[in-house]
């Protein structure tokens, strides 16, 4: 029987993690019809051997590198039968019913194309990363300057992260995250899946932007909710801030007007700028060290 949703993982170094997930998915898919693939992007860890021993069931791809995100994702549509694809962070678990709930609202907003849900941290607080706003020269400058942290529940200050909405109503934004984002197979094909000059992060940013130019608007609901405990499988900081600048540099030149991409790049290195001067002292380093390799992330460079 041809499955409602395929469910798309990609695994690095992230075994306990991984399997963890791989549990919780029977509990939010309870009347769901689903698959599960997952890509491992090259682990040493033990992870494809693991993964394989515990879920048989599983559709399991092994990649002897590390392709990136995106590019693993690819992979795992291109096997996927379901009328959704629905992609899952290894770094997840599902709540009770939280998939079929998920796949309820799809059907009731079939208009939107993309959905999401609301993402909580181990301890129930909000994790507000489940959506965004796409980047803009105002939203750059808030970032640069530290004001979406400081004033986190500012709708003027924090724009980006939808400043002052505790995600506990449905409602249309630009962004649904990748750590928990459904699909329709069709509108995937149609897109032909992720741009995979996106090594890591912004993949999801882009894939709803072209979405929205073809007619569809992603929606997210609190009824569908997950833990995103976001740690993800990137444990050097200065890394991980670089591959996510890297991204933003692609998305400033891919999606911002010709007379504004070089605003919105200078705006972009504001923060590693003053993160090495003015950030605490257990940060400094790692703003320095985001700010030494500039030449590479700012011109898209993972």
């Amino acid at each position: 029987m041809t499955p409602d949703i395929s469910i798309i993982l990609v695994s690095y170094g992230s075994r306990e993690m991984t399997l963890a997930c791989l549990r919780s998915v029977d509990v939010g898919a309870v009347d769901a019809r689903c698959e599960t693939i997952v890509v491992d992007n090259g682990s040493v860890d033990g992870s494809p051997e693991s993964i394989a021993a515990e879920f048989p069931q599983v559709i399991l791809l092994r990649l002897s590198a590390n392709l990136g995100f995106a590019a693993a994702c690819n992979l795992a549509a291109h096997e996927a039968q379901g009328e959704y694809i629905l992609l899952l962070n290894p770094d997840t678990l599902v709540q009770h019913g939280s998939i079929d709930r998920l796949l309820e609202f799809a059907r009731r907003r079939p208009d939107a194309g993309i959905w999401g849900g609301r993402t909580v941290f181990a301890d129930g607080s909000l994790n507000p990363t489940s959506c965004s706003r796409r980047l803009t020269v105002w939203g750059l400058f808030c970032i640069g300057v530290g004001l979406d942290t400081r004033f986190s529940w500012s709708p003027l200050f924090n724009s980006y992260g939808y400043g002052g909405w505790r995600r506990d109503s449905e409602r249309e934004v630009d962004v649904v995250a990748g750590c928990f984002l459904l699909v329709r197979k069709s509108l995937w094909n149609s897109l032909h899946g992720f741009a995979e000059e996106f090594f890591m992060y912004g993949e999801d940013v882009d894939l709803c932007m072209r979405a929205e130019q073809v007619g569809f608007r992603p929606v997210v609901t609190p009824e569908a909710t997950i833990v995103h405990h976001g740690s993800g499988t990137e444990s050097d900081k200065a890394r991980k801030i670089r591959q996510l600048f890297a991204a933003r540099a692609i998305l400033i030149r891919k999606y911002f007007p010709p007379m504004k991409r070089r605003l919105g790049l200078a705006l972009l290195a504001l923060r590693p700028m003053l993160g090495r001067r003015f950030a605490k002292p257990g940060l400094r380093k790692t703003w320095e060290d985001v700010w030494e390799l500039r030449s590479h992330w700012m011109k898209g460079q993972f």
